[in-house]
């Protein structure tokens, strides 16, 4: 038999990305006996008997356990209200370092905004937060997920070179040049960068590009979002990440905050022979915005709208991790890594 025009199509894509050697396959299964150097499970929290423990104990003493009942604009529970809560306060958490030379001419208090996912979050935000008209300056190593986002924006996207203020100097003054009107406030442009690049290990120039932006707009119009997948629970007092360490909290328009990495969520699993050990596996994150901009994407992003939210043990679970961080347990670890890997951690 023939094959169809998609089997066709499908078999010819698969083998070009052979011939030029970038075709993707999923790895054998994890041997435990190997030792990790390729999973995000940086501070190896997902193998702590502490937090194990900590999570079995709260699991079996906690009334709701199995499922959510459904998208958070139907049932809102208390545990996730509650976390968000928690969480909105340990990352607004001001730093004992001292403050940079270029103190905020303006505060933003933000709140906090549950996702199912980073992924879910990047989406979210980029598809509906910037409006028509606006434009995205994003670093071109910025994570698929807000590349997927700003597929679907209403917004005019422009990349610049990784972790380039010349460069992003060079596009914000294009914008201006070509939009008059923005240098009024007539219109946003937001700045999209990553704190921690992990595929390359480069660290970006936050204070640099936040100066930049509040400089060239001094309408304030445009906003930095910063995505802190791979630095939370790595840098910052208890893990609160390179905005915090910087103290750059109150600059920042947005932060994106994943569990699913140092945390010991998705990319990892607690060791636990106990049936529930399906339920330890979970990816949550956290949009740290402006209160109007929360409401807003109540009410736009697909990705919170249309889904079950996360499940009460999800919840449970992530409370754990942050009962680590806070308890200084995470801090003691990464002294020890970075004792032992120098610079990583440092």
């Amino acid at each position: 038999m023939m094959p169809s025009a998609l089997e066709t199509q499908l078999t010819a894509s698969l083998k070009s990305r052979e011939v030029r050697h970038i075709r993707r396959s999923l790895p054998p299964s994890a041997d435990a006996a190997l030792v990790d150097f390729s999973s995000n499970d940086y501070l190896s929290l997902s193998k702590s008997s502490e937090l194990r423990t900590r999570f079995l104990e709260k699991l079996g003493s906690t009334e709701q356990i199995l499922g959510s009942g459904g998208s958070r604009l139907l049932i809102n529970g208390s545990a996730h209200v509650d976390l968000e809560d928690r969480l909105q306060l340990f990352f607004s958490r001001a730093d004992p370092s001292p403050q940079p030379a270029s103190p905020p001419s303006q505060t933003l208090a933000l709140d906090a905004l549950l996702f199912n996912s980073g992924f879910d979050a990047n989406v979210g935000f980029f598809a509906c937060v910037p409006q028509p008209g606006d434009c995205v300056l994003y670093d071109e190593y910025i994570h698929a997920s807000v590349h997927d986002g700003m597929k679907v924006s209403r917004a005019k996207c422009i990349p610049f070179q990784h972790n380039s203020i010349k460069d992003l100097e060079k596009n914000l003054l294009g914008l201006k040049n070509e939009r008059p009107g923005l240098a009024d406030g007539n219109g946003s442009v937001f700045i999209a960068v990553e704190s921690l690049y992990s595929m390359d290990g480069t660290i970006s120039p936050l204070a640099g590009i936040i100066q930049l932006a509040e400089s060239a707009f001094p309408s304030r119009n445009a906003y930095v979002f910063v995505d802190e997948a791979h630095s939370t629970g790595i840098y910052g007092p208890n893990g609160r990440g390179l905005v915090n360490l910087f103290c750059l909290q109150d600059r920042v328009f947005a932060r994106l905050h994943t569990f699913g990495k140092a945390l010991a969520g998705t990319g990892g699993e607690l060791v636990c022979s106990d049936p529930v050990e399906p339920l330890l596996k979970r990816e949550i994150a956290v949009l740290l915005v402006p209160p109007l901009v929360k409401q807003y994407l109540i009410n736009y992003a697909r990705t919170l709208i249309y889904t079950t939210s996360l499940s009460y043990a999800n919840i449970v679970s992530a409370n754990c991790s942050f009962d680590v961080l806070e308890s200084g347990r995470a801090d003691e670890v990464r002294l020890r890594f970075r004792n032992t890997f120098g610079v990583l951690f440092s």
